[in-house]
């Protein structure tokens, strides 16, 4: 089955068709196969998820080998939300057809991000009119806080996590986010981890696995 994106596709370990679907979203100059050792790691956890680790849409300019989902390189904060617009249109047109393919509801699917694959992700999964379950954010931030403020249209579940020691995206970012949430009264839940850098550490794809779990298993 193709996509719009370049996606690598970890289908469910049962034969039958998937009960839910879980997108993960690489960080910058990364792409699907670096996201997609998350994905593997859950699904012996997740046996009818089907999992898909797209490449962002355009080709990084820092690592060419790599990709990014909007260019971050000597832009200000106006022309970064206008890049970002079309990366959330490409992504929010992704999970439509994960929905419509796998002949899913928008409440079997879950967004998962890192660093720039989790400011997207918060973005597409708080303007989307179909409101997806939930969203794992790792490591990233809220790109445009007054874009967002004036654009909310879902309440999916939240779950934020950063590391404390994180010189990529400092954890102010994260405090920043954590605020405009619980000001636009979002219940969600927030984890940070001590002595860790831009990464995601054992700890937390282990909560993020069990927060699926809640979510994706009723």
């Amino acid at each position: 089955m193709s996509y719009s994106l370049n996606t690598l596709i970890i289908n469910p370990n049962s034969n039958s068709p998937p009960k839910n679907a879980v997108i993960l979203c690489h960080g910058y100059g990364g792409d699907g196969n670096d996201i997609s050792i998350l994905a593997n790691y859950w699904k012996t956890f997740l046996p009818d998820t089907l999992f898909i680790c797209p490449d962002a849409p355009e080709v990084c300019k820092v690592n060419p080998t790599g990709f990014q989902w909007f260019d971050l390189m000597d832009n200000s904060e106006e022309e970064i939300l206008s890049k970002s617009l079309i990366a959330e249109k490409k992504l929010d047109n992704l999970i439509n057809e994960v929905k419509s393919k796998n002949q899913l509801s928008f409440q079997d699917i879950a967004l998962v991000g890192f660093s720039q694959g989790c400011m997207i992700s918060l973005q597409t999964a708080l303007k989307k009119k179909d409101q997806i379950k939930c969203c794992i954010g790792y490591s990233g931030k809220i790109l445009n806080i007054k874009h967002l403020n004036q654009n909310i249209n879902s309440r999916p579940e939240i779950f934020l996590m950063h590391g404390d020691k994180d010189a990529v995206v400092p954890i102010n970012s994260f405090l920043e986010a954590k605020e405009f949430f619980n000001k636009n009264d979002y219940k969600i839940e927030t984890k940070i981890f001590t002595n860790c850098e831009h990464r995601i550490p054992t700890e937390g794809s282990s909560i993020g696995l069990e927060f699926l779990k809640k979510n994706l298993y009723k």
